[in-house]
């Protein structure tokens, strides 16, 4: 118990400058037994304060906690229970009755004794003791009035007194005079005994002596004494007077604390009073503004805004504990909440009146715009709706359930009022291309009467088939006649099923510009209605990752309610999301309406598929760099898709038709269409691609194409039966080349120079093949000599052989005089006119080519001559110069 009474004071009364008295272990009378101590107190500094405390172990550790203390003054009985027998019950009366058993009678004596020292010393005896042993109490009287309560267990501890210098320094020279004093104690100690028998003799004797001076001392004694007893009466009388001086300081002191506390405790209410007042209460103004105020002008909307942001902070506002258990506090948020609720309700009306009286208005303005290509402008009605932007943020935090309402409701009366601005916007776009004013001018009588319209582009469309067939049959009349090149390209420009030679530049242009416009208008138009969704409804439009955006699955709305529960605001990616579905939802018809448009430019040409590509192409690039996930960058993205696939499908067809393409057998063949068309299309490519992003594809539609016009100049001259193959192959491939040099695409530098060389090759077996046949007796001469060189004979016993003798090489000459000569180089010339087409102007090209080889087969003639037939005299009848007078005067009398 003592370890325990020094680790209390040491860790809990020490440092609460208390000063434990006494301790008793108990438990709670008829209860689980839960063991704890009761400790009486005094503290260390004045006004003395006596308390009793309950210490309990904590159940988190081995340490001790201060449970609960009372202060002695308020025990009014200590009730032993019994003053007899031992028993360790007993009970103390404060404000209620506390009943307690100790773990032994003899602590529980002893703290009841401690409690009675402290009531005799600093309470007066006001505290009743019952069933208390009288013995115990009188053995708790202390001796004197003024003794200290020090305590029942207090211990005597035995005083150990150190000798000081002097005493050591005589006991040392006491040893020293005895030489047995170390090694026999005994003896020392019997020698030490009989000294001080005689010096006790030696005092009585001298005492005795004295005796006269003994009496004088014990008179002044007995004196002295009288007036230690008058004086510790006075001082008895002064001690009771300073008593009751010391309970009335005592009672100033503890109403001075009293007075503290209250003071205290009022400054503290002042405090809360004043903390709930200054943010708990809410204008009447404001209220007025919440209940009544105008939500159609700029300064009621200024009020209503101010009196929401003020009802948002006195709702917001952070309660100190306990505040919401006050009543008035409650009433006052029930108040808050019936406002915001009533504030909510009638801002969600009034906004929902303005979504439905703007498709109003702007449905009577779409007349005004349906004659001109041109949307019509919202920058009014976002003006006017941006007013509202803060009371949508304010609605947005405070009943989300209301700001998720008013979005759907503006989504669905946005979407079909850009629904039917857009679609006759796209009406008017369609008409301006088709060209049929009449429609166009009963469409901007009557802006909602789509079916004229449509009868006109379904009267179109249905009429390809028509156009298909007549066009189909004029590629084979334009194959027939090798004079009308222009003709022959529309199998080609026949991918849109309408007649090339309908077409020109102009229309193409017209058409690049419309559809530009109409790019123009709807970008401008999406930018400026996702920024006022993004300010109006005050959600993130730019993010840090760029993204694809997917179809969303429900555009009615159903995926903005489920993403968040009701009256929970969504985070920001979330938000994102949100501007994405509802530009989706307000401006559904766009990607279907572009889809129309491009089918039906493209059925008009497809090379309009070239223009399409680079404005769409230039369109994306420019939406992806200002937000590559924007609705309007994703929507134009789709829209290129099909776009490109629409431009592939044109380059399919193009190869297709170069593999369909069939040419007569009783004319010529010249320039192939496809090749013609070829160049046609490279020139209008390289117009329209000129510093355009998307050039990679025209490359690879290049590739594709050129690889296609190879291999099928290849199959015509192969099928040619009227133009010998050579010649189908050098024409066409010389105007490939040509093409490529003039237009110098970096792309095909590889097929410019295998054009180039196809062309060569086949100017030269042509030459070959066709000078074969002016000397034909002569060539089949030599070539049995050299037939025979290679077989081994010697040039010059090849003159020895029967059939290669010099009679008959001369037989041979003589058959091919100079006359003959230039008779047969003009039927060859002839015959070369015959199979050359005029629009290449190779003739002169390729007379010149065969006036070379001529002339290098004169020479070989020649040497063959000097070498099997040396001394002979034989030479040929004609020299090179008459060679070149001949084919000069034949190209000059043609």
């Amino acid at each position: 118990m003592t370890a325990i009474k020094h680790a209390l004071q040491r860790d809990i009364f020490t440092p609460n400058d208390e000063r434990l008295l006494s301790i008793v272990n108990v438990c709670k009378a008829g209860k689980k037994k839960k063991n704890c101590f009761l400790c009486a107190t005094v503290t260390t500094e004045r006004p003395v304060q006596v308390k009793m405390v309950k210490v309990k172990k904590s159940d988190k550790g081995d340490f001790y906690k201060r449970q609960i203390a009372w202060a002695l003054r308020d025990l009014a009985v200590v009730d032993a229970k019994d003053a007899i027998k031992e028993n360790p019950e007993f009970d103390l009366h404060f404000e209620k009755v506390y009943k307690w058993v100790a773990s032994s009678t003899a602590e529980k004596n002893a703290f009841i004794s401690c409690i009675w020292k402290l009531n005799q010393r600093y309470l007066r005896k006001k505290i009743d003791f019952v069933n208390v042993s009288s013995q115990l109490l009188e053995e708790s009287v202390p001796s004197g009035e003024n003794q200290s309560v020090t305590g029942g267990d207090e211990e005597v501890v035995d005083v150990y007194q150190e000798l000081n210098a002097r005493e050591e320094q005589d006991i040392e020279i006491m040893m020293e005079g005895c030489e047995c004093a170390i090694s026999n104690a005994e003896a020392f100690a019997e020698r030490l005994s009989r000294e001080l028998q005689v010096l006790d003799g030696a005092n009585i004797q001298s005492i005795m002596a004295s005796e006269k001076q003994v009496n004088i001392l014990m008179k002044l004694l007995d004196e002295a004494l009288k007036e230690v007893d008058q004086i510790e009466l006075k001082l008895s009388s002064y001690e009771e007077m300073l008593q009751s001086v010391k309970e009335q300081m005592d009672q100033i002191s503890e109403s001075n604390h009293l007075i503290h506390l209250s003071n205290t405790n009022n400054v503290k209410l002042l405090s809360e009073i004043e903390f709930l007042v200054n943010h708990m209460d809410l204008a009447k103004g404001h209220i007025k503004a919440l209940q009544e105020g105008d939500l159609a002008s700029s300064r009621g909307i200024e009020a209503c805004t101010n009196a929401a942001d003020a009802l948002l902070q006195c709702m917001n506002v952070a309660l100190r504990p306990g505040h919401d258990m006050l009543l008035a506090v409650r009433q006052q948020q029930q108040r808050f909440s019936d406002l915001r609720e009533q504030f909510a309700r009638r801002l969600a009306s009034h906004l929902n009146n303005v979504f439905v009286q703007q498709g109003h208005d702007q449905s009577s303005t779409l007349a005004q715009h349906s004659v001109e290509l041109a949307l019509p402008n919202h920058h009014p009605f976002h003006r006017d709706l941006l007013r509202y932007a803060k009371l949508m943020e304010w609605l947005k935090s405070t009943d989300y359930a209301k700001y998720e309402g008013l979005t759907k409701n503006y989504m669905d009366y946005l979407s079909r009022l850009y629904e039917r601005e857009i679609k006759d916007f796209f009406e008017v776009a369609k008409i301006k291309m088709t060209g049929t004013t009449k429609e166009s001018k009963k469409f901007a009588t009557l802006p909602r009467k789509e079916s004229a319209v449509k009868q006109e582009t379904e009267s179109l469309h249905g009429s390809s088939g028509k156009l298909t067939g007549s066009t189909s049959s004029l590629n084979k009349l334009s194959v027939q006649s090798s004079g009308n090149r222009r003709s022959q390209s529309s199998s080609l420009l026949d991918m849109g099923n309408m007649s090339a030679s309908d077409l020109d530049v102009a229309d193409r242009t017209k058409f690049d510009k419309i559809f530009e416009q109409v790019l123009s208008e709807l970008e401008p138009l999406c930018l400026a209605e996702q920024d006022f969704i993004s300010k109006f409804f005050k959600l993130q439009q730019h993010q840090s990752m760029p993204g694809t955006m997917t179809e969303a699955e429900d555009l009615d709305g159903g995926t903005l309610s489920r993403q968040h529960n009701a009256g929970v605001p969504p985070p920001v990616s979330s938000e994102k999301d949100m501007i994405r579905q509802m530009m989706i939802k307000i401006f559904r018809c766009i990607e279907p309406e572009l889809n129309n448009l491009i089918a039906l430019g493209d059925k008009i040409d497809s090379f309009n598929s070239l223009y399409m590509l680079v404005k769409m192409s230039h369109h994306v690039w420019t939406a992806q760099n200002v937000d590559p996930a924007s609705f309007l960058s994703t929507t134009l993205g789709n829209v290129l898709v099909t776009v490109k696939r629409n431009f592939d499908k044109c380059i399919s067809n193009q190869i297709r038709q170069m593999e369909e393409v069939k040419i007569s057998k009783k004319s010529k063949v010249g320039i192939l269409p496809f090749v013609a068309e070829f160049e046609e299309f490279a020139g209008l490519a390289e117009s329209i691609f000129k510093n355009a992003e998307r050039r990679g594809d025209l490359d690879k539609a290049y590739t594709k194409l050129i690889r296609g016009v190879f291999v099928n100049v290849e199959k015509v001259a192969n099928e040619s039966q009227k133009t010998p193959r050579d010649v189908v192959m050098m024409e066409n491939f010389h105007h490939i080349f040509a093409t490529l040099s003039r237009l110098k695409i970096s792309c095909l530098e590889t097929e410019k120079k295998e054009a180039k060389q196809k062309y060569t090759d086949h100017l030269q077996s042509y030459v070959i093949y066709s000078l074969g046949q002016p000397l034909e007796k002569l060539n089949h001469f030599f070539e049995g000599v050299e037939a025979r060189v290679a077989q081994g004979i010697r040039e010059e016993e090849v003159s020895y052989q029967l059939a290669f003798n010099k009679q008959e090489l001369r037989k041979v000459i003589k058959e091919y005089p100079g006359k003959e000569v230039k008779k047969g180089l003009d039927n060859l010339y002839k015959k070369v006119d015959k199979h050359l087409c005029e629009e290449e102007n190779l003739l002169q090209v390729v007379w010149h080519s065969m006036q070379d080889e001529f002339i290098r087969q004169y020479k070989h003639f020649e040497g063959l001559i000097a070498r099997c037939y040396p001394g002979s005299g034989v030479t040929m009848e004609f020299t090179i110069q008459d060679i070149l007078d001949y084919c000069s005067s034949i190209a000059q009398s043609h």
